[in-house]
């Protein structure tokens, strides 16, 4: 199995783990806290797919699918277009308010798609490129595409749990 194979497999797991915490949820669930200062399931899933598409975009050199395929205008959140959910607080949080399950899975298909694409051309080689200078040592495309996958299983976990919390 090549590194590509691999990589595509791995994101692809994250995505069948985020589309199964939001299925069947109401926009008024997707927005629901277990605590005052609690993630959504909404947010999180959000949040999780707004760092891969601006990380894969950063290092693909290209657009990001929020923006150019229009899900921002679409989703019509009360952040910044180039929120990622980063350092949010709270009441920041609570503004991510996800209209539909629906809307997210497009989202998470689109997101899903690009990354595939960006991952299916990569050789070995291509992951010893260096991405990210402001580190010691440098970051390189290996080190940071397995920092997505990481930050993205982490979410899409607490996405399941916070599901479960909802009941039913």
């Amino acid at each position: 199995m090549r590194s590509s194979d691999l990589l595509q497999y791995a994101y692809a797991q994250v995505g069948e783990h985020l589309r199964d915490a939001v299925d069947g949820l109401s926009p008024e669930q997707l927005a629901q806290r277990a605590g005052p200062d609690a993630n959504p399931v909404g947010w999180l899933v959000w949040h999780a797919l707004r760092v891969q598409d601006d990380h894969l975009a950063e290092v693909a050199g290209s657009g990001q699918v929020w923006t150019a395929q229009g899900f921002a205008g679409r989703f019509a959140l009360l952040v910044d277009d180039a929120a990622t959910g980063y350092g949010m607080s709270s009441a920041e949080v609570a503004a991510v308010r996800v209209p539909s399950a629906g809307l997210l899975v497009e989202y998470l298909d689109a997101v899903l798609a690009r990354s595939r694409e960006f991952l299916g051309g990569l050789s070995d080689d291509d992951l010893d490129r260096v991405v990210d200078e402001r580190w010691d040592p440098p970051v390189t495309l290996g080190v940071r595409l397995v920092s997505v996958l990481d930050d993205d299983l982490q979410h899409a976990g607490q996405a399941a749990y916070a599901r479960g919390l909802l009941g039913g």
